[in-house]
């Protein structure tokens, strides 16, 4: 590989990076996400607990892995990715689920290993496709390699609703088995775990895919490894830099809060499409939809940072998302899935911004680790929220009528979602009034010395 010219590289790399994006995102689950964990018999809190498992994990092993892979090589970490999501898989698919706590420690352990994969791919997939095309002098094409990968990665993620929605379905599974003549009962039990299986699938895919992926240049190549204290100095070097620029600290503080109020809600997406009277076989045919949506969103994206300050993006996602949470409140009939829909829009342009500011201003050296603290932060405000939410689960418990109606209980909780997105929304206001009162100017100012 090392023949290989600087673009040659870079076009490689792009194309992996897409399918990467695509085969690790793409989990059948995802459109019965909330629902799967409960037909497995957990409760609303052991969701919401292992949720904040999930989040407690990246945030411990982000920036470490972020300076790993900094130090010692970004393809390294994107397969360890790999491997720790087909462990992650399998373990799911053959967890017994008669004893609710044994089952609990063990969907503990994929939630690990499912953070810990996470951890490892974060910062280190982007890094290494953007040390590619800053070598092969391709810097300002990154926008539209992330609209492109925002594209194909919805049409992937568009598959997979559809095909998981379908295969969890016991009644499309039972029409296709009669449809061939197979003599058999189709039952939820039997398509528990269909759409884990299907991931299990992707999961090795995705091995495949790493394994592909060049490394560009040579300076994570040498044969004698750095020792260990060199990645805790590049973790600590990460850390000052966020700290000393202010616009690098506003992004990360502002990507955290959005991200983690917006994910939360969008994690039970399936019991929310339920209480406004969809089926679960509707669901994998509106996450398709949503993700054929995110095709179009990635052009809104882009041409929002291309012709607009990053002032105005925040403002316009925090508009978008209130509207969305707002109008969930309501669980209209059919309706109600609009405003779902604002949600993603926010959640996929969020995204975007984050990605596109943080790569523009961070140098190369430090590049993965100031991602993986973008994903520690994110994480982190994700794992409060879990947390707060499953406290506030606990606390509308008292309410005796709650109590007995897990639906009231789940409308009941949603109402607080606004009220917590406005406070959020006006204290990173505030914040960037003290740290960074000109963020426009401040990102031209170093996106300019990084191109000098």
């Amino acid at each position: 590989m090392s023949s290989l010219s600087p673009q040659a590289i870079a076009k490689r790399n792009i194309r992996l990076f897409i399918a990467f994006r695509v085969f690790f995102n793409s989990r059948f689950y995802y459109p019965i996400f909330a629902i799967i964990f409960l037909d497995f018999g957990l409760t609303l809190e052991q969701f919401a607990l292992l949720n904040v498992i999930w989040a407690i994990t990246i945030i411990v092993a982000e920036v470490p892995l972020g300076a790993v892979s900094d130090v010692f090589g970004r393809k390294k970490l994107l397969i360890a990715t790999a491997l720790l999501m087909v462990f992650e898989m399998v373990i799911w698919a053959f967890a017994p689920n008669t004893d609710p706590t044994v089952l609990f420690w063990i969907l503990a352990i994929n939630r690990v290993l499912s953070g810990l994969g996470e951890a490892s791919a974060s910062g280190s997939d982007e890094a290494l496709v953007y040390d590619s095309i800053e070598q092969a002098n391709m810097k300002d094409q990154w926008s539209k390699v992330l609209a492109q990968t925002q594209r194909v990665q919805s049409f992937g993620f568009m598959l997979a609703m559809v095909i998981g929605g379908a295969v969890y379905d016991p009644g499309i599974v039972q029409k296709f088995a009669d449809l061939f003549g197979i003599q058999t009962t189709i039952t939820q039990e039997t398509t528990l775990r269909w759409p884990i299986y299907l991931s299990t699938i992707t999961a090795l895919i995705t091995l495949y895919v790493t394994l592909r992926f060049v490394e560009p240049g040579d300076k994570h190549k040498s044969e004698t490894k750095p020792p260990i204290r060199e990645a805790l100095k590049q973790t600590w070097e990460a850390g000052k830099w966020i700290g000393r620029t202010p616009f690098a600290l506003i992004i990360i503080c502002a990507g955290a809060f959005g991200d983690s109020v917006i994910r939360m809600f969008i994690t039970m997406t399936s019991e929310y499409y339920r209480l406004i009277e969809f089926t679960p076989v509707y669901f994998g045919f509106i996450g398709s939809g949503i993700a054929a949506l995110s095709m179009l969103t990635a052009s809104l994206s882009k041409w929002l940072v291309d012709k607009h300050n990053p002032t105005f993006n925040f403002f316009f996602i925090c508009f978008v998302a209130l509207l969305g949470f707002i109008g969930a409140t309501f669980f209209v009939p059919y309706i109600g899935l609009l405003f779902v829909i604002l949600l993603f829009v926010a959640f996929s342009i969020l995204a975007f911004c984050i990605s596109y500011y943080l790569n523009h201003i961070t140098k190369s050296s430090i590049r993965a680790t100031v991602l993986s603290f973008k994903s520690m932060a994110l994480n982190l405000g994700y794992g409060l929220i879990g947390f707060l939410y499953a406290l506030l689960v606990a606390y509308l418990r008292n309410n005796p009528e709650l109590a007995v109606d897990k639906d009231l209980l789940f409308k009941a909780g949603t109402g607080y979602f606004p009220w917590y997105f406005v406070a959020g929304a006006v204290c990173v206001v505030l914040f960037a009034l003290w740290r960074c009162p000109h963020p426009t100017k401040a990102f031209r100012e170093m996106d300019r010395g990084e191109k000098a």
